[in-house]
């Protein structure tokens, strides 16, 4: 691997900061609320700094992907707003640039960009989860026309979404992985219902299920080919699990930076201070040794998009790692809080910061692709052993 941030990289990453720096709304102990997400797609527009590594033609800034890499890992240093439109940006818009046809680049990727329309992903249901090939919802051709019936579950900012990303059966005698096609679907048709899911952690706003009653589209709302979609859904989820490995990296950095100072003011139960615990610093070394592990992933990662190189098996291995790595930190922060670590909120320690982020990774080894799954994947493909 050879990959080294030029002059002129380093010239861009001071301009990201400083644009940071200045327009980062004050959050509630770290979290944005929707309308502060969506207003911070525009202002990444209005910025440039939003497609930043998409073709000029439709409306990008037209760098190479390591100045993504970039804004990436000093929005994660920043806890700047992820947005609303991670779908759209992460996994919708790089999947559309490489399989799309040039209308469909014409006709989304430049509102994407501008933050005029939202996307959400509708791949999960309720009886296929991880094993997301054994899907039921089913669409009909009729005509020129799709009719689509089924139901979704776990569709993040779906209430806020202009356009969803679905899979749906649309060959019954197919094999399981075959007879799958990717649809681009409006939100807006008739017979689509979103229902808001209420989390463990108390949010409410950014989970949905989704319900399609006879939901009729153009014949043309197709990403790739018909039964094929299979196919360009691995393309998406390539894009979704190793996409942003360094900012991931850069965000669990500053997570760790903050326990130590947490660490430095509580005691264990025989009153010596945690960070001077050897037991406990123990534990904190591992996690740094694992945060910077996954920096150097997320490098090979970045080497390959700048050498124009898929990332195909690497992301499985990343994705698995660092969503494993991030349920140990937050065993680790509610172990090092003791007696406090039932409280959150105001009651809190830091707000309750690390309960949240205790709560969240309990969801980090199920979306994207199960733990499970990633295992079947590097075992199988990487490893060539057998089903």
């Amino acid at each position: 691997m050879d990959i080294a941030f030029s002059k002129e990289h380093e010239e861009y990453r001071e301009q990201v900061r400083n644009w940071l720096i200045e327009n980062i709304p004050k959050s509630d102990n770290g979290e944005f609320s929707a309308e502060q997400n969506l207003d911070w797609e525009r202002k990444l527009y209005e910025g440039g700094y939003s497609g930043i590594s998409w073709p000029k033609e439709y409306g990008g800034q037209g760098n190479d992907i390591i100045f993504q890499t970039i804004f990436n890992e000093e929005c994660a240093k920043l806890n700047a707003p992820s947005g609303m439109n991670l779908i759209g940006k992460q996994i919708f818009g790089p999947s559309l640039i490489e399989l799309g046809t040039e209308e469909q680049k014409e006709r989304f990727l430049p509102k994407i960009i501008r933050g005029e329309e939202m996307w959400c992903q509708c791949f999960s249901e309720p009886n296929a989860g991880s094993d997301l090939a054994a899907l039921s919802t089913k669409a009909v051709l009729k005509g020129d026309k799709w009719v689509i019936n089924g139901q979704k579950v776990w569709t993040s900012w779906a209430e806020h979404a202009d356009y969803s990303i679905l899979l749906a059966r649309t060959d019954n005698e197919a094999p399981k992985h075959k007879g799958i096609t990717f649809f681009i679907v409006p939100m807006s048709a008739e017979g689509i219902t979103v229902r808001s899911l209420k989390q463990m952690s108390g949010e409410e706003n950014d989970f949905a299920e989704v319900f399609f009653d006879d939901v009729i589209i153009d014949k043309d709302s197709v990403l790739g080919n018909v039964n094929e979609g299979w196919q360009v859904t691995m393309r998406a989820l390539s894009y979704e699990r190793g996409g942003n490995s360094l900012g991931h990296a850069a965000h669990f950095s500053e997570e760790l930076t903050e326990l130590l100072e947490l660490g430095k003011r509580l005691e264990t139960q025989v009153g010596e201070a945690i960070t001077n615990s050897s037991y406990y610093r123990q534990k904190l070394a591992q996690s740094y040794i694992e945060v910077e592990v996954l920096r150097h992933m997320g490098l090979k990662i970045a080497n390959k998009l700048i050498n124009n190189q898929k990332v195909t098996t690497e992301a499985s291995v990343q994705k698995l790692y660092w969503s494993e790595y991030h349920q140990r930190f937050g065993e680790l922060a509610m172990e090092i809080q003791g007696l406090e670590s039932p409280f959150w909120g105001e009651d809190g320690l830091n707000s309750g910061k690390f309960q949240q982020i205790f709560m969240r990774s309990r969801a980090e080894t199920i979306f994207a692709g199960s733990s499970q799954i990633q295992r079947n994947i590097i075992s199988e493909r990487i490893l060539g052993m057998p089903r």
